[in-house]
Protein backbone atom coordinates (compact mmCIF):
# COMPACT_ATOMS: atom_id res chain seq x y z
CA UNK A 1 0.00 0.00 0.00
CA UNK A 2 1.23 3.22 -0.86
CA UNK A 3 0.61 6.49 0.57
CA UNK A 4 -0.76 9.49 -2.26
CA UNK A 5 -1.46 13.03 -1.39
CA UNK A 6 -1.97 15.79 -4.47
CA UNK A 7 0.11 16.96 -6.93
CA UNK A 8 0.41 20.83 -6.95
CA UNK A 9 3.15 23.09 -8.64
CA UNK A 10 5.08 20.10 -9.85
CA UNK A 11 5.16 18.07 -7.00
CA UNK A 12 3.39 15.57 -4.68
CA UNK A 13 1.80 17.27 -1.66
CA UNK A 14 0.01 16.60 1.73
CA UNK A 15 -3.55 17.25 1.77
CA UNK A 16 -3.86 19.44 4.41
CA UNK A 17 -6.87 18.03 5.58
CA UNK A 18 -6.58 14.82 7.76
CA UNK A 19 -9.15 12.68 6.28
CA UNK A 20 -8.16 10.38 3.97
CA UNK A 21 -9.91 7.10 1.62
CA UNK A 22 -8.77 3.87 0.49
CA UNK A 23 -8.24 3.03 -3.41
CA UNK A 24 -9.20 -0.93 -3.59
CA UNK A 25 -8.17 -3.37 -5.96
CA UNK A 26 -11.23 -4.36 -7.57
CA UNK A 27 -9.49 -7.96 -8.42
CA UNK A 28 -8.70 -8.97 -4.83
CA UNK A 29 -10.81 -6.21 -2.57
CA UNK A 30 -7.05 -5.32 -0.97
CA UNK A 31 -6.14 -1.70 -0.27
CA UNK A 32 -3.77 -0.20 -3.34
CA UNK A 33 -3.59 3.23 -1.92
CA UNK A 34 -4.29 5.26 0.98
CA UNK A 35 -5.23 8.65 -0.43
CA UNK A 36 -5.61 12.44 0.87
CA UNK A 37 -8.64 14.13 0.49
CA UNK A 38 -8.25 17.89 -0.23
CA UNK A 39 -9.40 20.87 2.00
CA UNK A 40 -10.86 24.18 0.63
CA UNK A 41 -7.37 25.44 1.04
CA UNK A 42 -5.71 23.00 -1.02
CA UNK A 43 -8.01 23.80 -3.67
CA UNK A 44 -7.19 27.72 -3.01
CA UNK A 45 -3.18 26.60 -3.28
CA UNK A 46 -4.09 24.53 -6.55
CA UNK A 47 -5.87 27.49 -8.56
CA UNK A 48 -2.72 29.71 -7.31
CA UNK A 49 -0.52 27.29 -8.41
CA UNK A 50 -2.58 27.16 -12.07
CA UNK A 51 -2.89 31.06 -12.32
CA UNK A 52 1.13 31.57 -12.14
CA UNK A 53 2.00 28.28 -14.85
CA UNK A 54 -0.97 29.72 -17.18
CA UNK A 55 1.04 33.07 -17.28
CA UNK A 56 4.43 31.30 -18.29
CA UNK A 57 2.55 28.44 -20.15
CA UNK A 58 0.65 30.59 -22.49
CA UNK A 59 3.06 32.79 -23.27
CA UNK A 60 4.80 30.31 -25.18
CA UNK A 61 4.16 29.88 -28.55
CA UNK A 62 2.61 26.99 -30.05
CA UNK A 63 5.29 24.92 -31.56
CA UNK A 64 7.32 25.23 -28.07
CA UNK A 65 4.55 23.62 -26.34
CA UNK A 66 4.10 20.73 -28.76
CA UNK A 67 7.32 20.02 -28.57
CA UNK A 68 6.73 20.06 -24.73
CA UNK A 69 3.93 17.71 -25.18
CA UNK A 70 5.20 15.27 -28.25
CA UNK A 71 7.84 14.56 -25.21
CA UNK A 72 5.03 13.82 -22.66
CA UNK A 73 3.63 11.60 -25.21
CA UNK A 74 7.21 10.07 -25.54
CA UNK A 75 7.55 9.58 -21.81
CA UNK A 76 3.82 7.64 -22.03
CA UNK A 77 5.14 5.42 -24.35
CA UNK A 78 8.41 4.00 -22.96
CA UNK A 79 6.26 3.26 -19.41
CA UNK A 80 3.33 2.06 -20.78
CA UNK A 81 3.81 -1.32 -19.48
CA UNK A 82 4.48 0.38 -15.83
CA UNK A 83 1.46 2.54 -15.92
CA UNK A 84 -0.77 0.13 -17.49
CA UNK A 85 -0.15 -2.47 -14.66
CA UNK A 86 -1.29 0.31 -11.98
CA UNK A 87 -4.11 0.70 -14.28
CA UNK A 88 -4.99 -2.27 -14.21
CA UNK A 89 -4.33 -2.52 -10.00
CA UNK A 90 -6.54 0.50 -9.42
CA UNK A 91 -9.46 -0.54 -12.44
CA UNK A 92 -9.66 -3.87 -12.11
CA UNK A 93 -10.02 -4.18 -16.46
CA UNK A 94 -7.75 -6.65 -18.03
CA UNK A 95 -4.05 -6.34 -18.54
CA UNK A 96 -4.75 -7.11 -22.42
CA UNK A 97 -6.93 -4.26 -22.26
CA UNK A 98 -4.50 -1.83 -20.39
CA UNK A 99 -1.24 -2.25 -22.33
CA UNK A 100 -2.67 -1.90 -25.40
CA UNK A 101 -5.80 0.98 -25.37
CA UNK A 102 -5.60 2.74 -22.07
CA UNK A 103 -1.79 4.60 -22.00
CA UNK A 104 -1.27 4.06 -26.15
CA UNK A 105 -4.67 6.41 -26.66
CA UNK A 106 -3.47 9.04 -23.78
CA UNK A 107 0.03 9.37 -26.04
CA UNK A 108 -2.35 9.51 -29.11
CA UNK A 109 -3.91 12.42 -27.80
CA UNK A 110 -1.10 13.92 -26.48
CA UNK A 111 0.48 13.76 -30.10
CA UNK A 112 -2.55 14.38 -31.94
CA UNK A 113 -2.89 18.19 -29.91
CA UNK A 114 0.82 18.47 -29.91
CA UNK A 115 0.68 19.21 -33.82
CA UNK A 116 -2.19 21.61 -33.24
CA UNK A 117 -0.78 23.40 -31.18
CA UNK A 118 1.05 25.94 -33.16
CA UNK A 119 -1.97 26.17 -36.04
CA UNK A 120 -4.46 27.43 -33.98
CA UNK A 121 -5.17 31.08 -34.93
CA UNK A 122 -7.41 33.62 -35.93
CA UNK A 123 -9.60 35.39 -38.86
CA UNK A 124 -8.95 38.29 -40.82
CA UNK A 125 -11.89 40.24 -42.02
CA UNK A 126 -11.37 43.18 -45.26
CA UNK A 127 -13.70 45.77 -44.31
CA UNK A 128 -12.96 47.84 -47.74
CA UNK A 129 -10.17 50.13 -45.95
CA UNK A 130 -10.93 49.07 -42.56
CA UNK A 131 -10.31 45.83 -41.43
CA UNK A 132 -11.22 43.26 -38.63
CA UNK A 133 -9.37 40.30 -37.40
CA UNK A 134 -10.06 37.62 -33.54
CA UNK A 135 -7.32 36.64 -31.83
CA UNK A 136 -8.17 32.81 -30.23
CA UNK A 137 -7.05 32.58 -26.83
CA UNK A 138 -7.15 30.46 -24.14
CA UNK A 139 -10.05 30.54 -21.19
CA UNK A 140 -6.94 30.27 -18.51
CA UNK A 141 -7.24 28.11 -15.66
CA UNK A 142 -9.91 24.76 -16.35
CA UNK A 143 -10.94 22.09 -14.25
CA UNK A 144 -10.92 18.80 -15.24
CA UNK A 145 -12.71 15.76 -13.35
CA UNK A 146 -12.25 11.86 -14.15
CA UNK A 147 -14.23 9.03 -14.68
CA UNK A 148 -12.99 5.52 -13.25
CA UNK A 149 -12.96 3.18 -16.74
CA UNK A 150 -10.58 5.13 -18.26
CA UNK A 151 -8.25 6.97 -15.78
CA UNK A 152 -4.99 7.57 -17.55
CA UNK A 153 -7.10 8.24 -20.78
CA UNK A 154 -9.47 10.76 -19.38
CA UNK A 155 -6.88 12.60 -17.82
CA UNK A 156 -5.14 12.96 -21.24
CA UNK A 157 -8.12 13.82 -23.29
CA UNK A 158 -8.71 16.67 -20.93
CA UNK A 159 -5.54 17.93 -20.45
CA UNK A 160 -3.92 17.52 -23.72
CA UNK A 161 -6.22 19.81 -25.66
CA UNK A 162 -6.67 22.24 -22.69
CA UNK A 163 -2.84 22.40 -22.73
CA UNK A 164 -2.06 22.89 -25.84
CA UNK A 165 -3.91 25.89 -26.76
CA UNK A 166 -2.12 27.77 -23.57
CA UNK A 167 -4.64 26.65 -20.45
CA UNK A 168 -3.92 25.32 -17.13
CA UNK A 169 -5.52 22.31 -15.53
CA UNK A 170 -6.52 21.31 -12.35
CA UNK A 171 -7.51 17.84 -12.36
CA UNK A 172 -9.61 15.81 -9.81
CA UNK A 173 -9.28 11.64 -10.79
CA UNK A 174 -12.43 10.12 -9.84
CA UNK A 175 -11.89 9.23 -6.01
CA UNK A 176 -12.20 4.65 -7.19
CA UNK A 177 -8.69 5.67 -9.51
CA UNK A 178 -6.94 7.88 -8.39
CA UNK A 179 -3.66 6.62 -9.60
CA UNK A 180 -2.48 7.28 -12.82
CA UNK A 181 -3.45 10.87 -12.83
CA UNK A 182 -0.77 11.91 -10.33
CA UNK A 183 1.34 9.47 -12.98
CA UNK A 184 0.53 11.96 -15.47
CA UNK A 185 1.33 15.61 -13.62
CA UNK A 186 4.97 13.52 -12.93
CA UNK A 187 5.19 12.91 -16.74
CA UNK A 188 4.15 16.85 -17.27
CA UNK A 189 6.95 17.76 -15.33
CA UNK A 190 9.59 15.44 -16.88
CA UNK A 191 8.56 16.70 -20.09
CA UNK A 192 9.02 20.35 -19.42
CA UNK A 193 5.63 21.38 -18.49
CA UNK A 194 6.11 24.25 -16.45
CA UNK A 195 5.20 23.96 -12.40
CA UNK A 196 1.00 24.56 -12.17
CA UNK A 197 0.07 23.96 -15.73
CA UNK A 198 -1.46 20.10 -14.41
CA UNK A 199 -2.37 19.69 -10.92
CA UNK A 200 -4.27 17.08 -9.15
CA UNK A 201 -6.37 17.25 -6.54
CA UNK A 202 -7.52 13.98 -5.14
CA UNK A 203 -10.93 13.91 -3.22
CA UNK A 204 -14.53 12.84 -3.52
CA UNK A 205 -17.54 14.72 -4.89
CA UNK A 206 -17.01 17.73 -2.84
CA UNK A 207 -13.26 18.49 -3.96
CA UNK A 208 -15.49 18.47 -7.47
CA UNK A 209 -18.01 21.15 -6.27
CA UNK A 210 -15.00 23.22 -4.79
CA UNK A 211 -13.62 23.23 -8.19
CA UNK A 212 -16.94 23.63 -10.52
CA UNK A 213 -18.04 26.94 -8.21
CA UNK A 214 -14.43 28.35 -7.92
CA UNK A 215 -14.41 31.96 -8.99
CA UNK A 216 -11.25 31.51 -10.94
CA UNK A 217 -11.86 28.77 -12.51
CA UNK A 218 -13.12 29.43 -16.20
CA UNK A 219 -13.88 26.11 -17.43
CA UNK A 220 -14.88 22.50 -16.21
CA UNK A 221 -14.84 19.37 -18.23
CA UNK A 222 -16.34 16.18 -16.55
CA UNK A 223 -16.74 12.38 -17.51
CA UNK A 224 -19.24 11.38 -15.36
CA UNK A 225 -22.86 10.03 -15.31
CA UNK A 226 -25.67 12.21 -16.22
CA UNK A 227 -26.56 13.55 -12.87
CA UNK A 228 -23.40 14.41 -11.81
CA UNK A 229 -23.16 16.51 -14.97
CA UNK A 230 -26.36 18.19 -14.37
CA UNK A 231 -25.03 19.10 -10.53
CA UNK A 232 -21.92 20.32 -12.25
CA UNK A 233 -23.93 22.46 -15.04
CA UNK A 234 -26.19 23.71 -12.20
CA UNK A 235 -22.87 24.89 -9.75
CA UNK A 236 -20.90 26.06 -12.69
CA UNK A 237 -23.80 28.28 -13.87
CA UNK A 238 -23.08 30.72 -10.81
CA UNK A 239 -19.77 31.75 -12.29
CA UNK A 240 -21.06 31.35 -15.80
CA UNK A 241 -18.18 28.83 -16.67
CA UNK A 242 -17.31 26.59 -19.94
CA UNK A 243 -18.88 23.47 -19.57
CA UNK A 244 -17.88 20.50 -21.42
CA UNK A 245 -20.18 17.46 -20.02
CA UNK A 246 -19.55 13.53 -21.91
CA UNK A 247 -22.28 11.95 -19.91
CA UNK A 248 -23.65 8.47 -19.82
CA UNK A 249 -25.30 6.44 -22.62
CA UNK A 250 -27.93 3.01 -23.59
CA UNK A 251 -26.99 3.33 -26.70
CA UNK A 252 -28.16 1.13 -29.81
CA UNK A 253 -26.64 -0.98 -32.03
CA UNK A 254 -28.55 -2.13 -35.06
CA UNK A 255 -28.62 -5.56 -37.14
CA UNK A 256 -29.91 -6.06 -40.04
CA UNK A 257 -31.04 -9.10 -42.07
CA UNK A 258 -28.01 -8.66 -44.96
CA UNK A 259 -25.24 -8.01 -42.10
CA UNK A 260 -22.37 -9.91 -42.10
CA UNK A 261 -23.52 -11.90 -38.96
CA UNK A 262 -19.70 -13.07 -37.42
CA UNK A 263 -18.84 -9.04 -37.46
CA UNK A 264 -22.11 -7.99 -35.44
CA UNK A 265 -21.33 -10.44 -33.03
CA UNK A 266 -18.16 -9.18 -32.50
CA UNK A 267 -19.29 -5.66 -32.37
CA UNK A 268 -21.96 -6.66 -29.83
CA UNK A 269 -19.59 -8.53 -27.32
CA UNK A 270 -17.07 -5.35 -27.93
CA UNK A 271 -19.87 -3.09 -27.50
CA UNK A 272 -21.13 -4.79 -24.25
CA UNK A 273 -18.37 -7.09 -22.03
CA UNK A 274 -15.04 -4.48 -23.18
CA UNK A 275 -14.04 -3.44 -19.68
CA UNK A 276 -16.85 -5.24 -18.17
CA UNK A 277 -18.91 -3.66 -20.04
CA UNK A 278 -17.91 -0.45 -18.09
CA UNK A 279 -17.71 2.02 -21.10
CA UNK A 280 -20.29 5.03 -22.04
CA UNK A 281 -20.57 4.51 -25.42
CA UNK A 282 -21.47 0.89 -24.88
CA UNK A 283 -24.29 -0.62 -27.29
CA UNK A 284 -26.23 -2.07 -24.55
CA UNK A 285 -29.50 -2.24 -26.75
CA UNK A 286 -28.81 -5.03 -29.85
CA UNK A 287 -31.89 -4.53 -32.26
CA UNK A 288 -31.63 -7.56 -34.05
CA UNK A 289 -33.68 -8.61 -37.32
CA UNK A 290 -36.09 -11.52 -37.03
CA UNK A 291 -34.87 -12.70 -39.97
CA UNK A 292 -31.26 -13.36 -38.54
CA UNK A 293 -32.33 -13.12 -34.81
CA UNK A 294 -31.56 -16.86 -34.19
CA UNK A 295 -28.64 -17.59 -35.76
CA UNK A 296 -27.38 -14.28 -34.59
CA UNK A 297 -28.19 -15.41 -30.75
CA UNK A 298 -26.68 -18.86 -30.80
CA UNK A 299 -23.18 -17.30 -32.35
CA UNK A 300 -23.26 -15.06 -29.82
CA UNK A 301 -23.73 -17.44 -26.60
CA UNK A 302 -21.45 -20.00 -27.66
CA UNK A 303 -18.71 -16.89 -28.19
CA UNK A 304 -19.44 -15.50 -24.83
CA UNK A 305 -19.52 -18.53 -23.26
CA UNK A 306 -15.67 -18.85 -24.28
CA UNK A 307 -15.20 -15.84 -22.77
CA UNK A 308 -12.47 -15.67 -20.18
CA UNK A 309 -13.05 -14.55 -16.44
CA UNK A 310 -10.37 -14.17 -14.14
CA UNK A 311 -7.38 -12.09 -12.80
CA UNK A 312 -7.09 -8.82 -14.63
CA UNK A 313 -3.27 -8.81 -14.71
CA UNK A 314 -3.22 -12.65 -16.87
CA UNK A 315 -3.08 -11.73 -20.45
CA UNK A 316 -5.31 -14.57 -21.17
CA UNK A 317 -8.04 -12.81 -19.12
CA UNK A 318 -10.88 -11.52 -20.95
CA UNK A 319 -13.31 -10.05 -18.36
CA UNK A 320 -12.07 -8.25 -15.14
CA UNK A 321 -13.36 -7.02 -12.03
CA UNK A 322 -15.92 -4.51 -11.82
CA UNK A 323 -15.09 -0.97 -10.07
CA UNK A 324 -16.22 -1.69 -6.68
CA UNK A 325 -18.65 -4.24 -4.50
CA UNK A 326 -21.04 -1.48 -4.31
CA UNK A 327 -20.83 -1.33 -8.42
CA UNK A 328 -21.17 -5.35 -8.26
CA UNK A 329 -24.52 -5.80 -6.27
CA UNK A 330 -25.75 -2.89 -8.81
CA UNK A 331 -25.02 -4.47 -11.84
CA UNK A 332 -26.49 -8.19 -10.04
CA UNK A 333 -29.20 -5.99 -8.85
CA UNK A 334 -30.75 -5.16 -12.84
CA UNK A 335 -29.71 -8.82 -13.73
CA UNK A 336 -32.48 -9.70 -10.97
CA UNK A 337 -34.96 -6.64 -12.41
CA UNK A 338 -34.12 -8.35 -15.76
CA UNK A 339 -35.30 -11.29 -15.13
CA UNK A 340 -38.45 -10.44 -12.89
CA UNK A 341 -39.39 -8.41 -15.67
CA UNK A 342 -39.60 -11.61 -18.10
CA UNK A 343 -36.10 -11.53 -20.21
CA UNK A 344 -34.41 -14.82 -21.20
CA UNK A 345 -30.82 -15.01 -19.35
CA UNK A 346 -28.93 -16.94 -22.13
CA UNK A 347 -25.71 -16.85 -20.76
CA UNK A 348 -24.28 -15.53 -17.83
CA UNK A 349 -25.09 -13.18 -14.95
CA UNK A 350 -23.52 -14.38 -11.72
CA UNK A 351 -21.19 -13.49 -9.24
CA UNK A 352 -17.75 -15.25 -9.87
CA UNK A 353 -15.92 -16.72 -6.76
CA UNK A 354 -14.03 -19.90 -8.13
CA UNK A 355 -10.33 -19.59 -8.89
CA UNK A 356 -9.94 -17.55 -6.17
CA UNK A 357 -11.80 -14.46 -7.55
CA UNK A 358 -14.31 -14.69 -4.32
CA UNK A 359 -12.87 -11.26 -3.02
CA UNK A 360 -12.63 -9.60 -5.66
CA UNK A 361 -15.68 -7.97 -7.87
CA UNK A 362 -16.60 -10.42 -10.86
CA UNK A 363 -19.42 -10.86 -12.70
CA UNK A 364 -20.21 -13.47 -15.59
CA UNK A 365 -20.98 -11.28 -19.19
CA UNK A 366 -24.87 -11.57 -19.21
CA UNK A 367 -27.14 -12.10 -22.20
CA UNK A 368 -30.78 -11.24 -22.13
CA UNK A 369 -32.98 -12.38 -25.41
CA UNK A 370 -36.96 -12.01 -25.20
CA UNK A 371 -36.39 -8.20 -23.65
CA UNK A 372 -39.26 -4.97 -24.53
CA UNK A 373 -38.61 -1.70 -24.28
CA UNK A 374 -39.89 -0.78 -21.24
CA UNK A 375 -37.83 -2.62 -19.10
CA UNK A 376 -35.11 -1.04 -16.85
CA UNK A 377 -32.02 -3.21 -18.17
CA UNK A 378 -33.31 -1.59 -21.65
CA UNK A 379 -33.99 1.92 -20.55
CA UNK A 380 -31.49 2.58 -17.50
CA UNK A 381 -27.40 2.47 -17.86
CA UNK A 382 -25.95 -0.81 -16.07
CA UNK A 383 -22.82 0.40 -16.39
CA UNK A 384 -22.00 -3.01 -16.65
CA UNK A 385 -21.47 -6.88 -18.65
CA UNK A 386 -25.41 -6.98 -19.00
CA UNK A 387 -26.60 -7.42 -23.03
CA UNK A 388 -30.52 -7.04 -23.76
CA UNK A 389 -31.09 -8.33 -27.37
CA UNK A 390 -35.04 -7.04 -28.70
CA UNK A 391 -36.08 -8.00 -32.19
CA UNK A 392 -37.55 -5.35 -34.72
CA UNK A 393 -39.11 -6.37 -38.19
CA UNK A 394 -38.30 -2.64 -40.19
CA UNK A 395 -36.40 0.14 -40.72
CA UNK A 396 -38.86 3.34 -39.45
CA UNK A 397 -39.68 0.84 -36.35
CA UNK A 398 -35.90 0.36 -34.99
CA UNK A 399 -34.83 3.76 -35.92
CA UNK A 400 -38.01 5.18 -33.97
CA UNK A 401 -37.67 2.83 -30.88
CA UNK A 402 -33.79 3.26 -30.93
CA UNK A 403 -34.14 6.71 -30.48
CA UNK A 404 -37.06 6.35 -27.86
CA UNK A 405 -34.70 7.14 -25.01
CA UNK A 406 -33.30 10.39 -23.13
CA UNK A 407 -29.50 9.37 -24.17
CA UNK A 408 -28.02 10.08 -27.33
CA UNK A 409 -24.30 9.34 -26.97
CA UNK A 410 -23.51 6.94 -29.71
CA UNK A 411 -25.22 3.95 -31.46
CA UNK A 412 -23.88 1.24 -34.33
CA UNK A 413 -25.63 -0.07 -37.24
CA UNK A 414 -24.67 -3.43 -39.61
CA UNK A 415 -25.67 -3.58 -42.76
CA UNK A 416 -24.19 -4.73 -46.64
CA UNK A 417 -26.89 -2.00 -48.10
CA UNK A 418 -24.28 1.82 -48.04
CA UNK A 419 -26.98 3.64 -48.68
CA UNK A 420 -29.65 2.16 -46.02
CA UNK A 421 -26.37 2.70 -43.74
CA UNK A 422 -26.02 6.46 -43.71
CA UNK A 423 -29.99 6.89 -44.30
CA UNK A 424 -30.18 5.34 -40.41
CA UNK A 425 -27.40 7.01 -40.09
CA UNK A 426 -28.43 10.10 -40.30
CA UNK A 427 -31.86 9.43 -38.68
CA UNK A 428 -30.25 8.61 -35.27
CA UNK A 429 -30.42 10.68 -32.42
CA UNK A 430 -26.67 10.25 -31.17
CA UNK A 431 -23.51 12.37 -31.17
CA UNK A 432 -21.17 9.22 -32.84
CA UNK A 433 -22.67 6.45 -35.26
CA UNK A 434 -20.59 3.56 -36.15
CA UNK A 435 -21.26 1.65 -39.34
CA UNK A 436 -20.34 -2.20 -39.49
CA UNK A 437 -17.96 -1.89 -36.27
CA UNK A 438 -18.16 -0.23 -32.94
CA UNK A 439 -16.62 1.65 -30.56
CA UNK A 440 -13.63 2.79 -32.22
CA UNK A 441 -13.13 6.54 -30.97
CA UNK A 442 -9.77 7.79 -32.64
CA UNK A 443 -9.04 11.19 -31.29
CA UNK A 444 -9.03 12.68 -34.91
CA UNK A 445 -12.76 12.67 -34.72
CA UNK A 446 -15.06 14.30 -32.17
CA UNK A 447 -16.78 12.88 -29.59
CA UNK A 448 -19.89 13.37 -27.31
CA UNK A 449 -23.51 13.49 -27.09
CA UNK A 450 -26.99 14.30 -27.52
CA UNK A 451 -29.59 14.74 -25.27
CA UNK A 452 -28.90 13.68 -22.06
CA UNK A 453 -25.34 12.38 -23.04
CA UNK A 454 -23.64 15.66 -22.93
CA UNK A 455 -22.34 18.72 -24.18
CA UNK A 456 -19.80 20.08 -26.20
CA UNK A 457 -17.29 17.75 -28.09
CA UNK A 458 -14.21 16.00 -26.98
CA UNK A 459 -11.01 15.45 -28.97
CA UNK A 460 -10.30 16.73 -32.82
CA UNK A 461 -10.59 19.82 -34.01
CA UNK A 462 -13.82 20.28 -31.79
CA UNK A 463 -11.71 20.78 -29.03
CA UNK A 464 -9.91 23.53 -29.70
CA UNK A 465 -13.29 25.76 -29.96
CA UNK A 466 -13.81 24.02 -26.13
CA UNK A 467 -10.36 25.23 -24.72
CA UNK A 468 -10.54 28.66 -26.12
CA UNK A 469 -12.08 32.42 -26.96
CA UNK A 470 -12.39 34.58 -29.95
CA UNK A 471 -11.78 38.25 -29.22
CA UNK A 472 -12.15 40.86 -31.84
CA UNK A 473 -10.13 43.31 -32.88
CA UNK A 474 -11.41 46.37 -35.56
CA UNK A 475 -8.88 48.53 -37.25
CA UNK A 476 -10.07 51.73 -38.56
CA UNK A 477 -8.51 53.93 -41.63
CA UNK A 478 -10.00 57.15 -41.20
CA UNK A 479 -11.27 59.36 -38.76
CA UNK A 480 -13.68 58.93 -36.23
CA UNK A 481 -17.29 60.12 -37.61
CA UNK A 482 -19.47 61.75 -35.11
CA UNK A 483 -22.62 63.36 -35.28
CA UNK A 484 -21.92 64.72 -31.50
Amino acid sequence: MRDLGLFIHGESVSATSDETFDSINPATGEIVARVGQASVADVDRAVESAREGFEEWSALPGAQRGRILNRAASLLRGRNDELAREEVLDTGKPISEALTVDVISAAECLEYFAGLAPTIHGEFFDLGGPFAYTRREPLGVCAGIGAWNYPIQIASWKSAPALACGNSMIFKPAELTPITAMLLAEVYIEAGVPPGVFNVVNGDHRVGEMLTTHAEIRKVSLTGEVGTGRKVMAAAASTLKHVTLELGGKSPLIVFSDADIDDAVSAALLGNFYTQGEVCSNGTRVFVQEEIHAEFISRLKSRTEKMVIGDPLDPATHVGALISEAHMSKVLGYIDSGLAQGGELLAGGKRVTRDGLGAGFFVEPAIFDGCTDDMAIVREEIFGPVMAVLGFENEDEVVARANDTEFGLAAGVFTKDLERAHRVAAALQAGTIWINTYNLTPIEMPFGGYKQSGIGRENSLAAIDHYTQRKSVYVASGGVDSPY
